[in-house]
């Protein structure tokens, strides 16, 4: 564990969590709870996570959210039955309460048109051996896995085909951990995190774990009322104010939550 910020005393933090009877600890799927696979239907959460989730989740005193790129379904399938956490999924797109309840919207008629192009234009450039994922405000292609040179020549392939695209001003070229994903503007996870805390009283403890690029904006929407925490093997260039390894860390971080909770 590394503190990044001079604003951030781990200590204090730790006290108002312990005298705390409202939380709300939002987390990043891939890459924070779960390890990383070539087949995203293996990521399961690593050992222990899903136990701590479940038992976070049964305590009154915590609002468990995950925040993640993923579709909110597939996370839910991922995750053990018995306490589900609330999921937005899609960088915010989607939402599934606690109670199962789905919901959501679409992008405008414009970025629905721009994202159907892109695919296209994937299309257009043959087999290339990458795994494209189709989301409901985005479309991605994932190439976690393959040689250097083919990720190299389908990084160059799409930045001619697709970063066009996001100079309309309807669509973002967002590279990620193993991929580059173009969304339509108007939502992301920083949206979810301030629909979020605009549901949270000003007295709550706050926390946001994440990993990818994708989870800096969040950060920085989290900042204002909590903590903003990366969860990564090294660090990196980030605007979080604390650096954790998982799983270990991790589980340190989830469980002391816990515990805090529990003693009351």
């Amino acid at each position: 564990m590394q503190v990044l910020s001079p604003r951030v005393d781990m200590a204090a933090f730790y006290e108002r969590l312990a005298a705390s009877r409202r939380r709300v600890l939002m987390l990043d799927y891939d890459g924070t709870l779960a390890p990383f696979r070539i087949r995203p239907e293996q990521a399961v959460p690593y050992p222990g996570v899903a136990e701590l989730l479940r038992a976070l989740v049964n305590q009154e005193d915590t609002r468990v959210v995950i925040v993640s790129g993923r579709r909110a379904a597939e996370v839910a399938a991922l995750l053990p039955p018995g306490g589900c956490p609330e999921i937005w999924g899609a960088h915010g797109w989607e939402r599934i309460s606690p109670e199962g309840e789905v919901g959501g919207k679409e992008p405008e008629v414009a970025a629905r048109a721009a994202l159907a192009e892109a695919q296209a234009r994937l299309a257009a450039l043959g087999r290339t051996g990458a795994r494209l994922e189709r989301k409901p405000a985005s479309i991605a292609l994932h190439w976690r896995g393959l040689p250097a040179l083919t990720i190299a020549r389908l990084r160059e392939q799409l930045t001619s085909a697709w970063k066009p695209l996001a100079g309309g001003g309807v669509l973002e070229w967002l590279p990620f951990d193993g991929g580059i994903e173009l969304r339509a503007r108007g939502t992301n996870k920083q949206h979810a995190v301030k629909a979020v805390l605009s549901e949270t009283a000003s007295d709550s403890v706050v926390a946001y774990l994440g990993d990818d690029v994708t989870d800096e904006d969040a950060f920085e929407a989290v900042k204002a009322r909590g903590l903003a925490v990366l969860v990564r093997p090294e660090c990196r260039a980030t605007a979080a104010d604390l650096w954790i390894r998982p799983p270990r860390e991790l589980l340190e971080f989830i469980g002391r939550w816990r515990r805090e909770g529990s003693a009351q």
